[in-house]
């Protein structure tokens, strides 16, 4: 049952979104740890959030990692379709940017 008392929106603690850093994607602020690399951490990889904490970021507290991980979940269609612009992003860089931009793909025999 919904209650008739107001609510206040809050903002995400410790996800911080600045232009100019990791393209102004959502991020755990005062890190450059995107919020998609995280989830990615735990759906992709299957850490948890403490092992994400403790291993793969252990810069971060858990409480941090629980925020990126929240925000993700509420923002989730935001992120991943921003995602999806970043293969075109890359290959754009490299055209204008051919000398910051070196080749790793494995030679063929």
């Amino acid at each position: 049952m919904a209650s008739d008392t107001p609510t206040t929106k809050t903002e995400y603690a410790h996800v911080a979104c600045t232009p100019g850093v990791l393209g102004g994607k959502p991020c755990v602020a005062g890190h450059r740890i995107r919020i998609c690399d995280i989830a990615a951490a735990r759906d992709l990889k299957g850490f948890s959030p403490e092992e994400i904490a403790a291993t793969l970021y252990p810069d971060l507290t858990l409480a941090q990692v629980y925020a990126a991980l929240a925000y993700y979940e509420d923002h989730r269609d935001a992120i991943d379709g921003s995602l999806e612009d970043e293969p075109r992003f890359a290959d754009n860089f490299a055209r204008r940017h051919p000398q910051l931009v070196r080749d790793v793909r494995p030679e063929r025999g």
